[in-house]
């Protein structure tokens, strides 16, 4: 008699003295155990084989013997259960594939799985799921860490493809039954259904260190029942997909290689002295290829099939996006096969998606933009941006819900918009681009003193408040400035100059954006079309501050303003002619025509003293801070001082329809004046208090662009005073502030603060 058939006979007689004694018939313990009458006489009368672990101890949780008289029970059981001898790998057909010679870098993610393999505490058989975006090198990492921890498993080492990619993914029952001849079941023992040979093959490999490798893996539903239950075993899943209901997995999400990697991965294929050689060369293919590990190796192995093909030939070719996909391409290796094998399991409204956000403008964009290309509802594209992150087409914002391509995949996704109707796409652009516009400009107006924030297309989603409409306006900066150069192309004119108005307020919290230049000449242009001389007369003032502060070019300054002028006098508009000739004096200071900028700023004075509408007393206020500070920089601080008691007294009198909160701005810009003025007499203790004054005014409207150059005046004024220790605090706050404006003062601020650590005051 065999051992199986000696366990069954013990396992038989076991449990039959156990129910007896427990005064239970097969019907009762039948049901407290949940198992069927017959299944349990067949248990009885020997003739099933060792039962499964979990049918046992649904008969102990029944019968409740002692603890010996359980143990006995399973390994009776145990000792009936099949045990077939591991077939010889040849003949099953599952060896892991080829190791990658030429392997390259993801040695932390290596040693994270070798941790985990290691970790035999964990109570259940380690799953290592591993992801990313087409072209990572998934199967190659996975197959390079099977072989790297072969040793450990001598039981069995099986590769399967589940062609998940693929139109015909493979079927759990396909997979269980060749996994179960492998393991050397005979063919008559396989079950039929797919539960009973996952049972199976979860007993078989129970007691067996096995690595199996599940290659290229659809989805949750083919992997679960693949999955050993207890033992030893350790599974490696490849997908392009997340999988993320997958219950109990480690996630080994890898990453594009950094540059240095990539040019290892060169020089693997290619040789090193041919990388080095060319090295500027081989840092450009590898910037060209993205970082990616398909494209990289593919440039290589075209590379290494002309060994006498420079290298800055290629990174030459794949510099013209229209040709880099054409490029890249070596043999039957394809960056563009591979990204259409996850194209075609989309849906066609998830296809759409990512084909019509190439359209979008900027590094990344949001929904709400990918809904408005696409034509659909924001809920829609967000659940498509999301499945397109599952499958690595769209890469994520780690903190905002926003997505971006990487570089190949946005010229592949953009080859398929050729599936779009031209006529459709050109509308969807429009559209598009008239809500954001529309969007924008009602964000805007958040900090507009004068109008409420009015206008947006839809008022459910609108930003709230100041501090949102801010993060939105910054967001979505490249996408509103695209909107607004299409908008104008499109004749959209009066839309144009209503978004550029709205702004006007907005752009003095944020002068270091060069952009502003950008949107005025499109507000200019605008105006033109129109015909409207008045409104040609404001975008020029407001073209001319921006060539002025935001792009430091004061020649252009210079002529803009000269332009506003014009248009201003053309119209009799005293409040655009105060403006442009202050402008135009803002353009001559920095030209270095200070006697010039004097005239300017009081021709600029004169203009608004004579306005007798609420908005020329702003402006005077504005040009007498000017005029006092011009004066100031010629040596002649007694008469900026004076000038600026002139505007002090004006924000005393106050101005009709604004806002205290609005006033107290202006108020501070004018402290400031006094401040500097001050300090320019050596009257620092006058003046540090002014100073602070202003930029906790400042600093409470979140005017960077202003606070920023009067943290610095302070940090001055307390240097001077000998608070040494405040003042390199105030001067490094500055300096950063001052830098990440790209402000002109930064070179004040660096040597200010260097005095002030040599000498230690």
């Amino acid at each position: 008699m065999s051992t199986a058939d000696t366990a069954r006979g013990e396992f038989a007689s076991l449990l039959s003295v156990l129910r007896r004694r427990a005064g239970l018939s097969r019907e009762e313990l039948a049901h407290r155990a949940g198992v069927s009458v017959r299944a349990l006489a067949d248990m009885e009368r020997g003739r099933t084989r060792g039962p499964q672990r979990r049918t046992v101890a649904a008969l102990v949780a029944a019968l409740a013997p002692a603890g010996a008289e359980a143990e006995a029970l399973e390994r009776a059981a145990a000792a009936g259960r099949p045990r077939p001898k591991q077939a010889p790998l040849a003949q099953a057909g599952l060896r892991l594939p080829r190791d990658v010679r030429d392997f390259t870098a993801r040695q932390a993610d290596l040693d994270r799985l070798r941790a985990l393999a290691e970790d035999t505490d964990a109570g259940v058989p380690p799953v290592v799921l591993v992801t990313g975006q087409p072209g990572l090198g998934k199967t190659a990492f996975a197959v390079r860490a099977a072989h790297a921890l072969a040793d450990r498993y001598p039981d069995g080492r099986f590769a399967v493809d589940l062609r998940g990619t693929r139109a015909d993914p493979a079927e759990p029952r396909e997979v269980l039954g060749t996994l179960l001849r492998a393991c050397g079941v005979a063919e008559a023992a396989v079950p039929q259904d797919t539960g009973g040979r996952a049972d199976l093959f979860r007993t078989v490999v129970e007691d067996r260190r096995v690595l199996l490798l599940l290659d290229d893996a659809a989805d949750e539903e083919q992997i679960r029942p693949l999955l050993p239950a207890t033992g030893s075993a350790l599974t490696l899943v490849t997908s392009r997909n997340a999988l993320t209901g997958l219950e109990g997995a480690h996630r080994l999400a890898l990453g594009l290689l950094r540059r240095e990697e990539s040019v290892a991965l060169l020089g693997r294929i290619i040789g090193p002295d041919r990388v080095a050689a060319e090295a500027q060369a081989a840092r450009d293919l590898t910037d060209l290829c993205g970082q990616l590990p398909l494209a990289v190796r593919i440039a290589a192995q075209r590379l290494a099939a002309r060994p006498q093909e420079r290298l800055a030939k290629l990174a030459a070719l794949l510099a013209d996006e229209e040709r880099r996909l054409d490029v890249l391409r070596a043999g039957d290796l394809q960056v563009r096969a591979a990204f259409a094998l996850s194209y075609g399991q989309l849906d066609p409204q998830a296809r759409r998606v990512l084909r019509r956000s190439t359209l979008a403008a900027g590094p990344d964009f949001s929904p709400r933009t990918a809904a408005l290309l696409a034509g659909t509802t924001l809920r829609q594209a967000e659940r498509c941006a999301e499945e397109l992150a599952d499958r690595g087409l769209l890469l994520p914002d780690p903190a905002a819900e926003r997505y971006r391509f990487h570089d190949l995949l946005r010229l592949f996704a953009a080859e398929l918009l050729a599936e779009d109707d031209p006529a459709e796409l050109a509308r969807a652009q429009g559209e598009t681009a008239r809500w954001t516009l529309a969007r924008a400009g009602a964000a805007a107006l958040h900090f507009d003193p004068e109008r409420p924030p009015v206008g947006d297309p839809d008022a459910a989603t609108a930003p709230h408040g100041p501090e949102e409409a801010r993060a939105w306006l910054e967001a979505e900066r490249a996408q509103w400035l695209d909107a607004l150069h299409r908008t104008l192309a499109d004749g959209h004119h009066r839309e144009v100059l209503d978004a550029a108005e709205a702004m006007h307020w907005f752009s003095d919290r944020v002068q270091h954006w060069e952009q502003w230049a950008e949107v005025f000449r499109c507000s200019v242009a605008a105006a033109r079309a129109l015909g409207s001389r008045r409104d040609e007369a404001v975008h020029l003032n407001y073209l001319a501050w921006a060539y002025n502060l935001c792009v430091h070019d004061p020649h252009a300054g210079l002529a803009t303003a000269r332009e506003a002028l014009a248009a201003a006098r053309e119209t009799g508009d005293l409040l655009q002619a105060g403006w442009a000739h202050g402008y135009g004096a803002g353009a001559l200071h920095r030209l270095g025509r200070a006697e010039e900028a004097v005239a300017g700023l009081e021709a600029s004075a004169a203009c608004h003293r004579e306005n007798p509408a609420p908005q020329a007393r702003l402006a005077e206020l504005s040009t007498l801070n000017a005029l006092g500070a011009q004066l100031r920089s010629m040596g002649r601080a007694e008469e900026a001082l004076a000038v600026h008691r002139r505007g002090e007294e004006l924000c005393r009198a106050g101005i009709p329809g604004q806002s205290a909160d609005f006033l107290a701005l202006f108020r501070a810009g004018t402290l400031h004046q006094l401040g500097q003025d001050l300090g320019e007499l050596a009257r620092w203790a006058e003046a540090e208090p002014l100073l602070r004054r202003a930029l906790e005014s400042f600093e409470a409207a979140g005017m960077t662009a202003w606070s920023e150059p009067a943290r610095l005046d302070l940090g001055i004024a307390l240097r001077r005073l000998g608070r040494g220790a405040e003042a390199r605090t105030t001067l490094e706050a500055a300096r950063r502030g001052l830098a990440e404006q790209n402000h002109p003062r930064r070179a004040e601020a660096d040597r200010e603060l260097t005095e002030s650590t040599a000498s230690g005051a």
